[in-house]
């Protein structure tokens, strides 16, 4: 019988490296940048907007949803202008939406077109058919800075980012209505989940479709409602968590200048449209401190200074 030899053959070798346990979070600054939001009002770090372009030069104003009266498009450009310019005086790097279809009027509306985490940047699919495409060039701008985008709401969902409010890191409010879908909802809620953010639904009434129309805090534990459109839970949320609720004053200045659409640029201090007396004089006797701007012509869009703002650092 013919011997048989085996040959000894060296063991297969590990691979000698283990992974980096860290999560993305904490990964960011290193890989992607200094990026980030879990408020609505600590100190604002960066922002993405889109100066008005050729898209708003010949507006069907009914198809668009703006208003019929004629817009005066080079005093909107230098209004945003200022807005950006008072935003850098701050201390707030502002980046743009550099490229947009020349028939989509609302995209200087940024805020409805990206969400912030912690984590990077939910791409938002609006609700109006005016509206689809806009979402495409904002992609490329966080893409070409370096925001890391962590969802974009696909299938039937729809979803805005201005029907996100966040309350603090762990906590965030999402509402439905016409401009988010249950879809839309339940895609955001999961993402937020996974970074241990409890969510809270908010029904938008019939006659609003954001949730900055008619609420938004102020510091962190105070802010402004219109408080017969926000729902009972919602605001007893709030109040749970040590929020005092101002009621908004006036339902004209809510309404025609857009009172609760303001912007914290740290807690306790907003800069917010001219042509709100009453919620102004409310707001400085509770020790608020309140910068105004004339946006007159870019709230002909039915928009105001949240609207066209897109958090994309906090704190």
């Amino acid at each position: 019988m013919k011997e048989m030899y085996q040959q000894d053959i060296d063991a297969i070798p590990g691979e000698r490296w283990f992974p980096k346990e860290s999560n993305f979070a904490g990964d960011m600054p290193e890989y992607w940048g200094d990026w980030g939001v879990s408020s609505e009002v600590e100190t604002l770090k960066a922002v993405l907007m889109r100066r008005p372009g050729k898209e708003v030069e010949n507006i069907d104003a009914a198809a668009v949803r703006f208003s019929e009266e004629p817009i005066d498009v080079e005093l909107m450009r230098k209004q945003h202008d200022q807005v950006a310019a008072l935003y850098k005086a701050n201390g707030v790097d502002v980046y743009y939406v550099e490229e947009q279809r020349e028939d989509r009027p609302n995209a200087i509306f940024c805020r409805d077109l990206v969400f912030m985490t912690p984590e990077g940047a939910i791409l938002s699919r609006p609700g109006m058919a005016a509206r689809r495409g806009e979402e495409r060039y904002v992609a490329q701008a966080l893409s070409r800075i370096g925001v890391p985008i962590l969802r974009t709401i696909a299938g039937d969902g729809m979803f805005e980012g201005a029907n996100g409010m966040w309350v603090d890191r762990h906590t965030c409010v999402l509402s439905t209505g016409s401009r988010c879908n249950q879809s839309g909802f339940i895609q955001v809620k999961q993402e937020l989940e996974r970074m241990g953010v409890t969510v809270y639904h908010m029904q938008q009434p019939y006659s609003n479709i954001h949730i900055d129309g008619l609420l938004n805090p102020i510091s962190n534990d105070l802010a402004l409602a219109h408080v017969s459109q926000v729902p009972y839970d919602i605001i007893d949320m709030l109040k749970t968590k040590g929020y005092h609720v101002l009621e908004a004053p006036s339902r004209t200045e809510v309404r025609e200048t857009f009172a609760c659409n303001f912007v914290a640029l740290s807690p306790g201090h907003i800069v917010m449209a001219e042509g709100n007396p009453r919620t102004q004089e409310l707001l400085e006797k509770h020790g608020v401190k309140v910068d105004t701007v004339d946006i007159s012509e870019i709230m002909k869009g039915k928009g105001a200074l949240h609207c066209i703002t897109a958090y994309l650092k906090r704190g």
